[in-house]
């Protein structure tokens, strides 16, 4: 399928909002209107908020990041968030110059390579399959601390646990069985959905650093303090501490990936980028202060263990800690069908340039939903098939959450690389105009600092995350798959891609069949 020419690095003309103007955009790209164009802003930045999921992220992974950090772990949370806002002002100009579904693979492709593109979106998605298993691994540190009856498996809830961690994966499949059926109906009521339980997390979330803030037991100042930290010495505290900054906060290019279902997305996207990480990061970073500052103790062991569940319930009494914990669930189920989502965009952007296996099935495009179908059923299927690694042994939990930020802060750094490399050669343009006829989102003169900042962030978190540290993620010992599961993981899946294109090469296909074209040199 052809999908592309040099005149697609080119920003569109001014025109109207109408509907018929964006579909013609999207043809200038060499692709025909095929996903139902009904987001508004709210939608948009839904897209984005949703992924991030600051509730189901900061519940979901608070116990680790005090176990090794402390306290002062919270310090990694500032850090994290500058880092990852430089990668997204990055992100917003691509959004507004290519409003695609499949944002990291088209980003990369046409600032690159065709083939370096397709690993970027490759290691994406797998990715993005590996978080969506992650997401649903959440409902364990919420759903039986609300009810005993949700502890299906087994006595003992904590996820690191055998029994813990079983459950988690019998509710994990449960929950991927519901986002399944919701991603193939309809793009209306997956909007209203996403809408819906964003709005009602950035209400609880409110509401739980509100509570929190008013429960106070000490004063701020104990987040200066590293007593009770598994890693020693404040730097090494501080960067495993970070995973749980880092897990937070990925997911924000969501609303890129929604372009093709957005209204006005050059002017659209670019801000909901923006906005969604910042709110997210926001929210979370005030959760997580309140959490140390309302808890009961913090050296009873239960705050590395039981995270802010253990929090809400003991300070704020079961039926407001309940009542929040069931908001946290809503947070919970919306992340993991915004993620799957995604997941479900790239694969369909990727499949219809012909650049995966099954790519004529996947690229299929229900005409009265404006959902693809198979991608949905594929993302689902194996999401739940990572979520059996639980049933081996509980540091599958951790193995899984790590490997996932790895994935995608690697396809990041894959975009930001190729991106800073045009701008030191004066390729990338900072002109142009949206549908409204305004100006193009633009860093201007700040634009190769802060990418060259999002670059060497992007890198160097990456090689932080995935550093095989027995302690944390082998900590019983005999599990030697389980330190190295993420150089491991990403290994296998850059040998699985290679053999996949070697293969197709090797059958006389163009390896670039389809793949967009890298963008042309440009003066700006």
């Amino acid at each position: 399928m052809t999908t592309t020419s040099p005149s697609d690095v080119r920003p569109d003309p001014p025109h109207s909002s109408s509907p018929s103007l964006d579909d013609r955009s999207l043809a200038e790209f060499g692709y025909p209107q095929e996903l139902h164009r009904s987001l508004g802003r709210y939608a948009s930045f839904a897209a984005g908020f949703s992924f991030i999921s600051v509730l189901t992220t900061v519940f979901q992974f608070f116990a680790f990041g005090y176990a090794f950090g402390g306290p002062v772990f919270f310090w990694a949370w500032p850090a994290v968030l500058v880092g990852q806002l430089l990668v997204a002002a990055c992100f917003a100009e691509l959004a507004a110059r290519y409003p695609l579904s499949g944002a990291i693979y088209q980003w990369s492709s046409r600032l690159s390579t065709p083939a370096f593109g397709w690993f970027a979106g490759w290691i994406m998605v797998i990715g993005q399959i590996v978080v969506v298993a992650a997401a649903a691994l959440a409902l364990q540190m919420v759903l039986p601390a609300i009810w005993s009856g949700f502890q299906l498996v087994g006595t003992d809830p904590a996820p690191t646990s055998a029994d813990g961690a079983a459950n988690a994966a019998v509710l994990g499949v449960i929950l991927l069985v519901l986002t399944t059926v919701v991603n193939v109906l309809d793009n209306r009521v997956l909007s209203l959905v996403n809408r819906v339980g964003v709005t009602a997390e950035i209400i609880g979330a409110v509401l739980i650093i509100v509570l929190l803030l008013t429960h106070s037991e000490r004063t701020p100042s104990i987040t200066f303090h590293t007593a009770g930290a598994a890693q020693s010495g404040l730097f090494g505290a501080l960067l495993v501490g970070s995973f749980t900054a880092a897990y937070v906060m990925i997911g924000f290019d969501s609303a890129g990936e929604m372009s093709e279902e957005t209204r006005n997305p050059r002017r659209v996207a670019p801000r909901t980028i923006l906005t969604a990480l910042g709110a997210a990061g926001a929210l979370g970073g005030l959760i997580v202060l309140g959490g140390l500052l309302a808890a009961p103790s913090l050296t009873d062991g239960h705050l590395s263990v039981d995270g802010l569940s253990y929090v809400l319930t003991s300070s704020l009494g079961d039926g407001v800690g309940k009542a929040l914990l069931a908001d946290v669930v809503i947070a919970i189920t919306v992340a993991t069908l915004a993620i799957q989502t995604a997941a479900c965009r790239m694969l369909f952007s990727m499949a219809r340039d012909g650049q995966l296996p099954f790519s004529d099935r996947l690229a299929r495009v229900n005409p009265r939903t404006g959902m693809p179908t198979a991608p949905a059923l594929v993302v689902g299927t194996l999401a739940a098939a990572l979520l059996l690694l639980n049933f081996a042994s509980p540091e599958a939990f951790l193995a899984i959450g790590t490997t996932c930020i790895v994935m995608l802060y690697l396809a990041y750094a894959m975009v930001t690389g190729p991106l800073l490399i045009r701008r030191i050669r004066g390729e990338f343009t900072s002109s142009g105009t949206d549908e409204e006829g305004g100006r193009l989102f633009s860093l201007g003169r700040w634009g190769i600092p802060v990418n060259a900042l999002a670059l060497l962030y992007g890198l160097l978190m990456t090689v932080n995350l995935a550093w095989p540290r027995a302690e944390v993620y082998d900590p019983a010992g005999g599990h030697w798959y389980f330190q190295w599961f993420t150089v491991l993981f990403l290994a296998v899946t850059v040998g699985l891609g290679g053999l996949y294109r070697l293969r197709g090469a090797r059958r006389g296909l163009t390896a670039e069949k389809g793949a967009p074209v890298a963008a042309p040199s440009e003066s700006g």
